[in-house]
């Protein structure tokens, strides 16, 4: 199915507008396991921050992931003494599950988290949010390896925090610069559609929500930071990376196959009615020729390098067209999924069956043009014989473009019945681990909580 029509694409996103005082805009989650000694501290150094900066109503939430100390006790203690904290008691560790399970409950239209030790500087905390509240952006994470943070931390640490990237740009194509900074936010109505696609519980969480988010189109908001590294951190470090490896491996063999539902997540472009609105105008031609051109000089290669290990047993017409048809096989699976979008299996024996009438086509033009060298000369040279495929094989590679798009994997969007453009966003809770089976527009209406506002709760 094609990532831009489907039925469950998220709306356009929308300023969130204004609302009634007390109202949380913003709902930090902060993970804890066994951190009675730094949790009070740091719970009330971000509550006066935010009491003091931050421009609408807030609460913060500790997530207690099976505390076998006194840190329930302290959470209790903060939550009576601070209207705008909250606590969260689960009975499993794991960073990634007390992160589903809070965000899932939670009604505010802002969701973060940070870690307990508040290594990063709380001023980023308000330009991390903003986009999201305004509506630019769908998920904003803090990102040490910007040209413009400042970090301080020692060496083992940066090259495995900068090993780990590089492996996510090499396997994932993930473009953000830092996966693991532990400073992150989502907008709720986008979380409820991204959470339940995501299946880690432990620190892998994080990033293998950036790697879907991106690779569904959605706008990830980077903040360059200033931090300074814990030394008393409890995170096993091997375990901790052995666990992401695994990670990388299980969500990359899940993309290459197509079998996650990212069609759910894609935003329609821009926010401008207009947009929606194009007609007789191609769709993406610019990004599925770059798709197709790169596809196709590799398939050329493997084709030629093909050729030239059955000609060695062959004769060349035969060569030919086993090279050929091993390449088109190759070439048609690869434009399927990542020139033309399209993911997943249905479909896939008929757009090969198709693939293979362009081949025909392709095969008619190489074989014709290796027919007319022979009839001019008896014994022609290999190099010759590879220059005359070359140029048949640019023939047929314009024909075979032209075949793809119109005919194989045809754009029909405009042919789908537009779905009525929804007027608010789901409300509804759902539980962690739990899919969200269906959801409206749940924008939460704002409004700026200042000092004079009146709140029941609020004894300033």
């Amino acid at each position: 199915m094609r990532t831009d029509s489907s039925p469950g694409t998220l709306p356009a996103r929308e300023h969130l507008p204004a609302a009634p005082a007390g109202t949380p805009v913003l709902d930090v989650v902060i993970p804890v396991y066994n951190e009675e000694k730094d949790l009070q501290p740091c719970v009330r150094r971000l509550h006066e921050h935010l009491d003091r900066t931050f421009p609408y109503a807030f609460r913060i939430t500790i997530a207690d992931n099976a505390s076998t100390d006194t840190t329930p006790q302290v959470a209790g203690r903060l939550a009576v003494e601070l209207p705008e904290v909250s606590t969260f008691r689960l009975e499993q560790k794991g960073r990634g599950r007390a992160l589903r399970a809070v965000w899932s409950a939670s009604e505010a239209p802002v969701l973060a988290y940070m870690d307990v030790d508040l290594s990063t500087d709380l001023n980023a905390l308000l330009p991390l949010v903003a986009p999201l509240i305004s509506g630019h952006s769908d998920l904003a994470i803090g990102s040490r390896l910007a040209h413009s943070s400042r970090v301080v931390r020692g060496p083992k640490r940066e090259f495995i925090s900068r090993a780990y990237n590089l492996i996510l740009r090499g396997s994932l194509q993930a473009r953000f610069s830092d996966a693991q900074c532990g400073f992150k936010a989502i907008r709720r109505d986008v979380a409820q559609v991204l959470l339940p696609l995501v299946e880690d519980t432990g620190w892998f969480f994080d990033t293998e929500m950036l790697v879907l988010a991106e690779r569904a189109g959605l706008r990830i908001h980077e903040v360059p930071v200033d931090w300074v590294d814990d030394p008393d951190s409890t995170v096993h470090l091997v375990k901790t990376a052995t666990d992401d490896l695994k990670g990388v491996w299980r969500v990359g063999r899940a993309l290459a196959t197509g079998s996650l539902a990212l069609d759910r997540l894609a935003r329609p472009f821009g926010d401008d009615p207009r947009d929606r609105d194009l007609v007789d105008v191609p769709k993406g031609l610019a990004r599925q020729l770059v798709g197709f051109c790169v596809v196709g000089a590799l398939s050329t290669l493997f084709y030629l390098l093909l050729y030239s290990g059955f000609r060695a047993v062959t004769g060349s017409q035969t060569a030919n067209a086993l090279a050929l048809l091993v390449s088109a096989v190759a070439n048609t699976a690869a434009n399927r999924r990542l020139t033309f979008g399209v993911r997943g299996r249905g479909g896939a024996v008929r757009h090969q069956a198709q693939g293979l009438v362009v081949f025909g086509i392709g095969l008619a033009l190489t074989s014709g043009s290796l027919a007319a060298l022979n009839a001019a000369t008896s014994e022609p040279a290999h190099s010759t014989e590879l220059a005359v495929l070359i140029a048949a094989n640019l023939a047929a590679t314009v024909l075979r473009f032209l075949l793809f798009r119109a005919w194989v994997f045809p754009d029909r969007r405009e042919d789908d019945p537009a779905p009525a453009a929804p007027s608010s966003y789901d409300t509804t809770p759902f539980r962690a681990g739990d899919v969200a089976d269906s959801w409206r527009d749940a924008t939460v209406q704002l409004l700026p909580a200042r000092p004079h506002d009146t709140d029941a709760r609020d004894s300033r």
